[in-house]
């Protein structure tokens, strides 16, 4: 039994987006939104392969096709599919971003941080003293996390990962101590145990950004801290079944594969988790999540003759010449 899958969200970028052809690219009509081929483009795939096998009447072997929701938002349609519905696939195969001829075998881990800064209100002009700023204490933690090198790139003697605090609000009036601010950050690693390293240095620089910052009586913020697994990282072995059909599939419409690692999560990482190995391939989309995004057509079409040697099971079937 053999699994095609792609994600049907995009990004909120796309919205309102137009595609248009210019050339032998589809590219947005407007230069304010996204195109949205991550995930149209794999969705797209995995609909053709399904209408070629029913058309052609070919034959094929057991076949299930899933189309997963809320993949950019932290792969919950992959990570609550029911599994019992997917009939125990022996073969997995994930359409997504990229060149046609790339074979993503591996993707990094994420973990989310929720940050609540809990200080005290005063009068800023009145009795600042009173106050307890929400804002200074953040500051101050991101302050150190960037200056030592645990924000952004983070590269150090035990591991190798990123981080990033992307969402910040709080305060009303500046005439207000700030009382509240909230975060958001994530920590990436394909290593599990540095992954918690991020997170750990996270957590201790905002307690100890809250002790630098008191009023006149002593008193300190608050910090309140929720966190959460987003993707477990994978790592296919070399000679996975579905890797080296993936890469068979490649070769047989005349391209050579390229094996790659994603520092993104994917479908496939909780597919994996949950017992499926699963293999992405792309569908020629380029520049996803901004303005600039288009999708290269030949390598469209190239993945759509990928995605139906897949679902035929004619992978190793040889190429034909190009002249036929």
């Amino acid at each position: 039994r053999r699994l095609l899958m792609a994600h049907v969200d995009t990004v909120p970028l796309c919205v309102g987006a137009r595609p248009v052809r210019r050339g032998e690219r589809i590219v947005p009509a407007e230069a304010t939104t996204a195109l949205g081929a991550d995930n149209r483009a794999g969705a797209a795939v995995i609909l053709s392969a399904a209408l070629e096998v029913l058309r052609q009447r070919l034959p094929h072997p057991p076949l299930v096709f899933l189309w997963t929701v809320q993949e950019e938002v932290g792969l919950l349609g992959a990570r609550f599919a029911k599994l019992g519905l997917l009939g125990k696939p022996k073969l997995a195969f994930n359409f997504d971003g990229g060149p046609s001829h790339k074979v993503t075998i591996g993707a990094t881990g994420g973990q989310r941080m929720r940050i609540r800064i809990l200080g005290r209100a005063a009068h800023a002009g009145v009795a600042p003293q009173e106050g307890v700023s929400a804002i200074a204490v953040a500051g101050l933690a991101i302050a150190w996390l960037q200056h030592q090198g645990w924000h952004g790139l983070v590269e150090k003697p035990e591991g190798r990962g990123t981080a990033n605090i992307g969402l910040i609000y709080g305060g009303e009036a500046t005439n207000v101590v700030t009382p509240e601010v909230h975060l958001q950050a994530e920590a990436r690693s394909h290593d599990p145990t540095f992954r918690r390293k991020i997170v750990q240095v996270f957590q201790e620089a905002f307690q100890q950004a809250a002790a630098q910052v008191r009023n006149i009586h002593g008193q300190q913020a608050q910090i309140l801290w929720e966190e959460q697994t987003d993707y477990e990282a994978f790592r296919l072995a070399e000679d996975e079944p579905c890797v080296l059909a993936a890469e068979a599939a490649v070769r047989s419409v005349g391209a050579i594969p390229e094996r790659a690692v994603s520092q993104g999560g994917l479908d496939a990482n909780w597919l994996t988790h949950r017992g499926i190995p699963t293999v992405t391939l792309g569908c020629g989309q380029v520049n996803p999540h901004t303005c600039q995004e288009y999708l290269v057509l030949p390598e469209f079409w190239q993945a759509c003759r990928v995605a139906l040697r897949l679902a035929t099971g004619t992978e190793t079937v040889a190429p034909r010449p190009a002249n036929s």
